[in-house]
């Protein structure tokens, strides 16, 4: 159900977030409206309850750009960003990557997803359990002209550890150890640690870099 009445918008001064994801949606604005400072974000779900575009992408850049044109479409609204994110990790050749939110078959099962990561990891040693999240963030807006369509990627490193730790975050974050911060879990950040080095803050800050 909508909280918020889509007419009300203006439509050149809103952004439509293309996520189900709070916490997703929270730090994108936190960043991106930063520079965006006169625009409203606004979550898909809470215009309506739009159905999921299908991520048959091959990459990041493709489930992204799927999303955000989904968005424009059943929004009608102008402006859309939308992000594809994952962890990547070496020893299991970029596994899970774009699968990451349904490796283990539910998608957003993260205690599943964490566990099937830590069985195909049990026997990698430790100088072999290299890993790092990414993110492919796009802007896509779209007038009588046409559509523009602006990405921004970016990476943030760090190591497979052996058990979770920490309680703040999602996904894989209990169990990535940062090699920005040594001796600490991405799930260990308080929200704002988090924001200055995420993968997400990376891209975004690619991608604000190619808006002048």
């Amino acid at each position: 159900m909508a909280t918020i009445d889509i007419n009300t918008l203006d439509p050149q001064k809103t952004v439509v977030v293309a996520t189900g994801n709070a916490h997703k949606l929270t730090e994108i604005e936190a960043i991106l409206g930063q520079i965006m400072d006169d625009c409203r974000f606004v979550a898909l779900g809470d215009l309506g309850d739009y159905p999921d575009p299908e991520e048959n992408g091959e990459t990041f850049y493709d489930n992204a750009l799927i999303k955000a044109q989904a968005a424009l479409d059943e929004t009608g609204l102008r402006m859309a960003v939308a992000d594809d994110s994952g962890l990547c990790v070496d020893a299991l050749g970029g596994d899970p990557g774009i699968h990451s939110a349904r490796w283990a078959g539910e998608h957003g099962n993260d205690d599943a997803n964490n566990d099937k990561l830590l069985l195909q990891m049990q026997d990698v040693p430790e100088s072999e359990r290299t890993a790092r999240f990414h993110s492919t963030v796009v802007l896509v807006t779209r007038d009588e002209d046409g559509e523009e369509i602006l990405a921004g990627n970016g990476d943030c490193e760090g190591t497979i550890a052996y058990d979770r730790r920490g309680t703040n975050g999602f996904g894989y974050d209990p169990l990535f150890n940062l090699a920005d911060i040594p001796g600490r879990r991405m799930a260990e950040l308080e929200p704002e640690e988090k924001n200055a080095i995420s993968h997400r803050r990376r891209a975004l800050d690619d991608l604000v870099s190619k808006l002048g």
